[in-house]
């Protein structure tokens, strides 16, 4: 029997696995929430809430909340919190967080990823938000998406400016922890639509990923898995050109099946249930379970994980993730 890192290794390069890949196995490696890699002294500058805690100032110096019974956190963007309100001064307002802090801050994150066992799984290291995410994280995603239009030049700087950031905090966590897989978030659009049209997307963004990826696959990281629940099957073309093996999130929307014929090979898809169908108070073990077999039916068990949408294992509503895996755990037997 393949471990789970063989088995995802074999269904995303099209050869031959023994069973479907069941959801982030092969990528939960530590006892943290999402079961990856996910502390560091570097993120540890700032806080973050918990779901159904107080809101909370991350080390870029953006307040996050993270109601009960919602998917995750998001910030608070009224007059208060907001960062950035004027996109021409961002300079004047937007400090990155330090990353040469020294090796003894990081000894008391070593343990859990020095007992990986790294032929079972990956030692998958996670990483949020992405560019476009961090753009309107500091300003709002009505000031980010204008100020696309209306000061190119600026966003441009920006998004250098937090590609540099990201390339250093890259430099340490493969220094540190010797990643051979990352799970990088960044959402590119709404359940019907991209954010921002390829050809933008093309100019501002990919650019951006390309460069980061390239690092991460320059040192030792052997899978790139970029987690967007959204539409983004226009952008799939340029996914592949900045690196990404894996596209998690793929909402239905997307037509899945439509997607690995189409580029099967050069990248595979993670999702097709989605959150939107199955996570909520009236799920039971059989509806959960007919949106697993429709998934794998129609997508098969080639460049295809069948997966929940969000953007880590777990689910809004208590127990949906679990009975999930359970389905498929049946269907694998």
């Amino acid at each position: 029997m393949l471990t789970k890192r063989q088995n995802l290794l074999e269904t995303i390069r099209g050869g031959n696995p023994d069973r479907f890949v069941n959801q982030y196995e092969a990528f939960m490696c530590t006892d943290a929430i999402y079961g990856m890699i996910m502390g560091d002294p570097i993120s540890a500058q700032g806080a973050f809430p918990m779901p159904g805690g107080e809101p909370a100032k991350n080390a870029w110096g953006i307040t996050f909340s993270w109601p009960a019974g919602t998917p995750g956190a998001f910030p608070l963007h009224d007059k208060e919190h907001k960062v950035l309100k004027d996109i021409t001064k961002w300079r004047d307002y937007v400090k990155a967080p330090k990353t040469d802090l020294p090796a003894e801050a990081w000894t008391p994150f070593l343990p859990p990823i020095e007992a990986i066992d790294r032929n079972e799984v990956f030692a998958t290291v996670f990483v949020a938000p992405g560019i476009f995410e961090q753009c309107h994280h500091l300003m709002g995603m009505e000031d980010c998406l204008m100020a696309f239009y209306e000061e190119p030049e600026e966003m441009h700087d920006l998004i250098d400016y937090i590609v540099e950031y990201e390339l250093s905090y890259a430099a340490e966590l493969i220094k540190y922890y010797k990643p051979d897989c990352l799970f990088h978030h960044d959402d590119w659009g709404s359940s019907i639509s991209s954010f921002m049209s390829p050809e933008m997307f093309d100019e501002f963004i990919v650019p951006a990923f390309k460069k980061i990826y390239g690092f991460y696959k320059a040192n030792g990281v052997e899978l790139v898995v970029h987690h967007s629940d959204s539409y983004a099957a226009n952008l799939v073309p340029s996914m592949i050109e900045m690196g990404i093996d894996i596209w998690q999130g793929c909402i239905s929307s997307n037509n899945v099946p439509d997607l690995i014929k189409k580029y099967g090979g050069q990248i595979s898809f993670m999702g097709d249930i989605d959150n939107s169908l199955i996570d909520n108070g009236e799920w039971t073990q059989e509806s959960v379970g007919a949106e697993v077999r429709n998934a794998v039916a129609r997508c098969k068990n080639l460049y295809y994980i069948p997966c929940i949408t969000q953007g880590g294992p777990g689910s809004v509503y208590p127990g949906v993730y679990e009975a999930i895996t359970a389905e498929l755990n049946q269907i694998n037997q």
